[in-house]
């Protein structure tokens, strides 16, 4: 089966199904569209008109969460637990996660009140994850899993935010999370997820954006 994911570079939600792919070892191909004037051969496949899409030999299949699902499905392995009660509690977290992109959207782009309620309303939900979180490596235990790869793109982006300025969103206050960002974050899996250098885009991003974020970053 030939797999082709289409999406742009800083897609956070496509960077979930890469995570899945590169940990469970299957081979694909990616094509970046500037998602604000997608090619007319996108708008014809896509439902929603929105990335990530995946093409799996001719079928398409759409919605990030469904494109990472399907490739664990396939997979030898299932980086979900085995318990139902625990599937289905990483799979409400992974839902649950989702809605910080919207927090940290409104961070980037927002003015000072807009960016002091994104990130009230960001550290509220990762104070409720600190609180489920135990002590181990990884959300489940040791192994990583489909929970750990969906938090990924949110560790990085914070980590990538709290280096461009003085660690203004720093996470140190919730220390289950802390580690657990840092044993995500040093997976190979993880750090191959992005294109070299997009960190650089993203900083280059915030500053685009001209929101109040972009008066806190340091010089590089």
């Amino acid at each position: 089966m030939k797999l082709e994911l289409v999406s742009f570079k800083l897609c956070p939600f496509v960077q979930r199904a890469i995570i899945v792919l590169k940990t469970q070892k299957i081979d694909y191909d990616i094509t970046f569209i500037n998602p604000m004037d997608p090619p007319d051969w996108f708008k014809e496949i896509s439902p929603t008109g929105q990335v990530p899409l995946l093409k799996a030999d001719d079928t398409v299949i759409f919605e990030s969460s469904v494109i990472s699902e399907f490739v664990n499905d396939i997979s030898d392995t299932d980086l979900h637990p085995n318990d139902p009660i625990q599937k289905a509690k990483n799979r409400a977290w992974i839902e649950f996660s989702s809605k910080m992109f919207d927090d940290l959207f409104n961070l980037i782009t927002g003015d000072k009140e807009t960016y002091t309620k994104a990130k009230a309303s960001l550290f509220e939900k990762l104070a409720k994850v600190e609180a489920v979180k135990g002590t181990n490596d990884f959300f489940n235990g040791a192994d990583f899993a489909m929970i750990d790869a969906a938090l990924a793109p949110i560790f990085m982006r914070l980590a990538w935010i709290n280096e461009f300025t003085d660690n203004a969103l720093s996470i140190n206050e919730f220390s289950n999370l802390s580690a657990w960002s840092e044993a995500i974050l040093a997976i190979d899996a993880v750090k191959d997820s992005v294109s070299e250098g997009l960190d650089d885009v993203y900083y280059s991003n915030i500053e685009t954006r001209e929101g109040h974020l972009s008066t806190l970053l340091v010089d590089e």
